[in-house]
């Protein structure tokens, strides 16, 4: 906890100040922003998943280290005010633990669900943010936003996260590809078939990045040949990282089912709040 405090402290006078610049004469709350940020890190961190249970769980065990601590509304809105500031201090903690030594990496999308299939066409919180989509992995429906994800595989180990980007759920995972690595250059790259596009492949090799996806059989193929098929399952080995990260990321904190949030900046900080908490325990 102490070691959590000290560090945001320090990325807050040096960085997230300029995210939660208050223009009223309660621009220094007697609970501070540093605070507030400790106390919804900590509790996701103790699997605490909704600002409820985690103001419960803080005015519960940590009312000494709190005295300050505001009613639970009043918490709530000050995690949606924080949004951006979640956001960047996950940038700031990814900074903190950079290591560029590998050029092999990893490339994927999960879903976010603020509403699930039954809900998906009638749903409207977040709007600004959430559309409905597919998620053919899980062959569902869903209301909510997609968490992109670059990754640097790492041995035996998950992979370090480089870029992470949050888009609509219609959004197709390529064309957002195509514009998040426009300027990227001297990579390996693995990802899925949804991201084989052979034009594209070309102008990444121009920038000396070599993408590789498993083989797709052609139309009216039944099956690929042996060499074609010891290719993909190379590459499905290797992408299997980027899988085994949102599968330990959701394990961690519940990211994927957001229900219970209702507006654009609850969302963001959902999201990154959970991303930073993982970035600062468990890197």
């Amino acid at each position: 906890m102490i070691h959590l405090y000290c560090t945001v402290c320090h990325h807050y006078s040096t960085t997230l100040v300029a995210e939660a610049q208050r223009l009223s004469n309660n621009f220094r709350p007697k609970f501070t922003d540093e605070e507030c940020i400790t106390a919804y890190l900590f509790g996701i961190a103790e699997g605490k998943f909704e600002v409820k249970a985690i103001h419960k769980f803080i005015s519960e065990y940590w009312a000494e280290w709190f005295p300050s601590l505001p009613r639970y509304q009043n918490f709530n809105r000050r995690i949606n005010f924080l949004a951006s500031a979640f956001q960047m201090l996950y940038g700031l903690l990814l900074t903190d633990h950079e290591n560029n030594q590998n050029l092999a990496h990893v490339l994927d999308s999960m879903p976010i669900m603020v509403a699930n299939q039954k809900r998906s066409k009638i749903a409207k919180a977040a709007k600004g943010l959430c559309t409905k989509g597919f998620c053919s992995s899980k062959n569902l429906y869903y209301y909510g936003v997609k968490l992109h994800a670059l990754g640097q595989k790492q041995y035996q180990t998950l992979p370090k996260m480089r870029m992470l980007r949050i888009t609509s759920a219609s959004e197709n995972d390529i064309t957002v590809a195509k514009e998040w690595l426009s300027e990227v250059c001297n990579m390996e790259l693995f990802a899925d078939k949804m991201y084989a596009d052979a034009t594209w492949k070309q102008h990444l090799l121009e920038r000396n990045v070599h993408i590789f996806t498993p083989v797709k059989l052609a139309k009216g193929q039944p099956f690929l040949d042996a060499a074609d098929a010891l290719f993909s399952k190379a590459v499905s080995g290797a992408r299997q990282a980027i899988e085994s990260f949102f599968g330990w990321i959701q394990q961690k904190t519940h990211i994927q089912f957001a229900s219970k949030v209702r507006s654009e900046n609850g969302l963001i900080s959902f999201i990154f709040a959970r991303l930073a908490a993982l970035a600062f325990f468990y890197s």
